[in-house]
């Protein structure tokens, strides 16, 4: 299966789910190129940013494992795909 680029971005609104989180984001991390947080306290929110170099199953995986955690939401943008010539 041929891997695809894509960023998942996650709001993390219930901070006792961050150590669920990260156990989960450690299970994909050999397809994790880059992540990026940043505390938003004055709205009591999380902001993470995660790029994925993985295969289509992986990332809808990880995605889908993130977004059943209580108070964390994510949406994933994926690289389009080159059509052949």
């Amino acid at each position: 299966m041929d891997n695809r680029v894509a960023l998942i971005g996650i709001m993390v609104e219930n901070p006792d789910s961050i150590e669920t989180m990260n156990r989960i984001l450690h299970e994909y991390g050999q397809y994790i190129i880059g992540r990026m947080g940043l505390p938003y306290r004055e709205r009591g929110l999380s902001i993470i940013s995660i790029v994925l170099d993985a295969p289509m199953n992986q990332i809808s995986s990880l995605s889908g494992k993130l977004g059943m955690l209580d108070g964390i939401s994510t949406k994933t943008i994926y690289q389009s795909l080159k059509k052949e010539t």
